[in-house]
C-alpha cells in the first residue's frame, strides 16, 4: 500500500495506516496546507472540488470539505466532474484554487488530490513545496462556529464546458454532423460517462455505441487509454462499423483513439493529429514534453512554425507554452492542451478538435493517420539497488555521448539526427525509465537496450 507526497499533489491506496497510506488523516492534513496556501496566496478564501466516479470519491470529498470549512475556506463543489471542467469552474467562479479527487488512470484502490491556483492551472514546483511544508506543520487553528466556511453545490458545469467548446473557432459542428459519423466510446464508468455523450449529442453525432459509460467507479478493465486496455473497444468498432473509437481516462484528460478497422490511431497522435488541424487554420508554435513523438516537430515545421521541448508534466508543458506563445501543445499520453479554451490537458476539446479535422478532411481514421510520419516509441526501465548513485550513473552517460546533442532540463535527453533517447529518474523509486523514438520499431528498441546495458556496466563500476 502507498502514499506519495509530492509537488503535484498527494496521491496514495486507501485505507491502512495514516503516513504511509492515503486515509482520511492524510486527506484532512494535505487538505487543510493547500486550504492555508490559498488563503496566503489565492486572493480569496473559495475553492472549487470535483471528483472522478472511483468508490473512495464520496468519501474524500466529504472529508476534504469538512476540512476546508474548518478552516474558514467557501466550497463550490461540482460532485461528479472532470479535470477539464473542474479547472475551467476555478477561472469562472473566480476562486482561489481547486481540488480535483482523481488518481487519473490508477487503480480503484487509488485515489488522490490535484491541486489548481487561481487559473485553474496545477500548482507550481515552488506552490507544491510550500503546500508539503505547510503540511508538516504541527499548529492549526481551526475556526469559530461564526467563521466556518459555507458549502455550496454547483452542478451543469459539465454543460457550461461543452458549451465553450462549441463557441470555439476551429469546432464545425456542421462538418461533423454532415459527415454521420457513427462512433463507439468507452468511458471505463467513471465522468467521461456523463461527459463524452453529451458532448457527442451536442455536435452532431447522431449514432454512438456505449461502453462502460455508467459512473460507478467499477472499472470494466485497466483504466488507463493504452491499445492493450482497448480490446473490446476495437474489436466493437469493427463489429458495429463505427467511423472512430473513443476512449477516455477517469478524469477525461487524456484522450485515445481506435480507427474505423480496428487498429489504434496511436495515444501520441492524438495531439499530431490535433495539432495539424490547428496549424492549418492559425499559425503558431507548439510545444510537447521531452519523452512525446517527434512527429509533433515534424508536422510543425512543415507548417513554417517552431517546435519547443518542456520536460515532463503538465505544468511544465504549460510554462513553455506560455513562454513561446504555443498555439497548441500538450503530452504524447493523449493529453491535449488548447490555450484558446484554458490550459490544462482536455480531452473533450481533443475530441471536438479531432472530430472537426476528420470531418473535414473527408478521410477515414485510419488514412489520416497514415499521412503522419511513422515513428515508434520503445519504453522500458531499469531497476537499481538503492544504494546506486542516478547521479554518477548520468555523468557517465554523458560522458560517453558528449558528441551528440544533449539536453538537460529533465533528465537526459539524446539525439541521434532522426533519434532520440530519454532518460528520467523516477521521484519515489529506484528506477530510471528509458524511452527512444525511430522510424524503425527494431532501431528504437536497440537504442533503449544498448542505454541499459550502458547503466548496467556503469553500475557494476560503481559498486
Amino acid at each position: 500500500m502507498t502514499l506519495i507526497k509530492s509537488i503535484s499533489g498527494i496521491r496514495g491506496t486507501i485505507g491502512g495506516i495514516p503516513g504511509n497510506n492515503f486515509t482520511p488523516v492524510d486527506i484532512m492534513k494535505f487538505t487543510i496546507a493547500f486550504g492555508k496556501w490559498v488563503k496566503a496566496n489565492g486572493g480569496n478564501n473559495k475553492i472549487v472540488i470535483g471528483r472522478d466516479a472511483r468508490l473512495s470519491g464520496k468519501m474524500v470529498s466529504n472529508i476534504i470539505v469538512g476540512s476546508l470549512q474548518s478552516i474558514g475556506i467557501d466550497v463550490i463543489d461540482l460532485d461528479l466532474s472532470t479535470t477539464p471542467t473542474v479547472e475551467i469552474a476555478v477561472q469562472d467562479e473566480k476562486a482561489g484554487g481547486g481540488i480535483i479527487i482523481t488518481a487519473s488512470h490508477n487503480p480503484k484502490q487509488w485515489n488522490a488530490l490535484k491541486l489548481l491556483n487561481a487559473k485553474g492551472e496545477f500548482i507550481s514546483a515552488k506552490a507544491g513545496e510550500e503546500v508539503l511544508a505547510l503540511a508538516e506543520e504541527q499548529a492549526i487553528e481551526f475556526e469559530e462556529v461564526g467563521a466556518l466556511g459555507s458549502y455550496t453545490l454547483k452542478e451543469g458545469y459539465i454543460d457550461k464546458h461543452i458549451e465553450k467548446i462549441l463557441k470555439l473557432k476551429l469546432v464545425d459542428v456542421a462538418a461533423i454532423k454532415a459527415r454521420n459519423f457513427k462512433i463507439v466510446v468507452d468511458c471505463v464508468n467513471s465522468t467521461g460517462g456523463i461527459a463524452v455523450p453529451k458532448l457527442l449529442k451536442a455536435l452532431g453525432v447522431e449514432t454512438v455505441t456505449e461502453l462502460y459509460t455508467e459512473p460507478t467507479g467499477h472499472f470494466p478493465h485497466n483504466p488507463e487509454p493504452l491499445p492493450e486496455n482497448l480490446n473490446e473497444l476495437s474489436r466493437t468498432v469493427k463489429k458495429v462499423k463505427a467511423d472512430l473509437g473513443i476512449s477516455v481516462d477517469p478524469d477525461v484528460d487524456r484522450l485515445a483513439l481506435v480507427c474505423e478497422d480496428g487498429d489504434m490511431f496511436g495515444e501520441e497522435y492524438t495531439l499530431v493529429a490535433v495539432a495539424d488541424y490547428v496549424l492549418g487554420k492559425k499559425k503558431g508554435n507548439t510545444v510537447s514534453n521531452l519523452s512525446s513523438t517527434r512527429a509533433l516537430r515534424d508536422i510543425t515545421e512543415k507548417a513554417g512554425a517552431e517546435y519547443f521541448a518542456s520536460a515532463v508534466g503538465e505544468v511544465h508543458v504549460v510554462e513553455k507554452m506560455k513562454e513561446v506563445k504555443a498555439v497548441i501543445g500538450g503530452e504524447g499520453n493523449g493529453g491535449i492542451i488548447y490555450p484558446e479554451l484554458h490550459y490544462g490537458r482536455d480531452a473533450m476539446v481533443g475530441i471536438a478538435l479531432f472530430l472537426s479535422h476528420l470531418a473535414k478532411s473527408g478521410k477515414q481514421a485510419s488514412i489520416l493517420r497514415a499521412t503522419y510520419p511513422h515513428y515508434y516509441i520503445a519504453k522500458k526501465k531499469i531497476d537499481l539497488d538503492h544504494a546506486t548513485s542516478i547521479d554518477y550513473l548520468f555523468k557517465e552517460i554523458l560522458k560517453k555521448y558528449k558528441k551528440y546533442p544533449i539536453n538537460t532540463i529533465d533528465g537526459i535527453k539524446i539525439d541521434f539526427d532522426r533519434e532520440w533517447v530519454h532518460l528520467r529518474r523516477s521521484n519515489t523509486e529506484p528506477i530510471i525509465r528509458i524511452y527512444a523514438e525511430s522510424n524503425s520499431e527494431t532501431t528504437a528498441d536497440h537504442i533503449a537496450n544498448q542505454i541499459m546495458a550502458d547503466l548496467k556496466t556503469f553500475s557494476k563500476e560503481n559498486s
